[in-house]
């Protein structure tokens, strides 16, 4: 879907999103990786301002992260941070809710701790893969996803790891994420591409034969829904 602006995107995204939670049976257990990036601070604010004004509770979600930065939690650089401003907090989520990557630790300690984490809560699928309700990615003018980044190794790629440690190749270069075939077992991937300088990655990774990492998510999966603001882009 193709928006004239970041905000009319993130409007459409936070409200079609809210439409779907309010959907939830009232013992359902719903986890979300939410996404970083510039385009993630305007949908924060619109799903808190839009679940405020129509009366929508999200105290049953469970909040994981695609990635996030290996700095402290203050840090401007953080993931957790910026939700916890715009979303978490505004919204009173509990803490037992809220399953932040434990940066504290070690990258490989911290992705271990994550991953255990995640397969707690949420169901485990095929071959034991944690199964997310919804992913929201954000992508970078290189076409990446999440932190991950074009150049890895097939090798790496395949790594059955729902998070793993990465080293980035801009910075901060430590950094936690999901892996592909997490993100390819998700019921949903909502992809918000924002952003100047990003049309040239979108076009690529639309392509069948696409090496961006967003065009293999898009291959490893039936349908991912791209919500964008670049021209003459179609999700999928």
């Amino acid at each position: 879907m193709r928006f004239q602006s970041d905000s009319a995107l993130a409007q459409a995204a936070g409200r079609e999103w809210l439409d779907e939670l309010t959907r939830l049976g009232p013992d359902a257990t719903y986890c979300v990786a939410l996404p970083g990036g510039r385009i993630a601070q305007k949908f924060f604010s619109v799903v808190t301002d839009q679940a405020k004004g129509r009366g929508i509770s999200l105290a049953g979600v469970h909040f994981f992260w695609g990635d996030e930065r290996c700095v402290p939690v203050l840090n401007q650089e953080s993931n957790f941070r910026i939700a916890h401003e715009l979303l978490l907090g505004p919204l009173e989520i509990g803490s037992s809710h809220v399953h932040r990557v434990p940066v504290e630790l070690p990258p490989d300690e911290a992705a271990v701790s994550a991953s255990v984490e995640l397969c707690r809560i949420a169901t485990l699928g095929e071959g034991g893969l944690p199964t997310f309700d919804m992913i929201f990615l954000g992508m970078g003018e290189d076409g990446h996803v999440a932190s991950l980044f074009p150049g890895e190794s097939e090798d790496v790629m395949n790594r059955a790891a729902a998070y793993r440690s990465v080293v980035a190749v801009k910075p901060p270069p430590n950094r936690i994420t999901l892996g592909y075939g997490v993100i390819a077992a998700a019921e949903k991937v909502w992809v918000l591409a924002s952003g100047k300088g990003k049309e040239t990655a979108l076009k690529n990774s639309l392509t069948s034969d696409s090496k961006t990492p967003l065009g293999r998510v898009i291959r490893m999966r039936q349908h991912t829904r791209i919500f964008t603001d670049q021209p003459e882009a179609n999700g999928r």
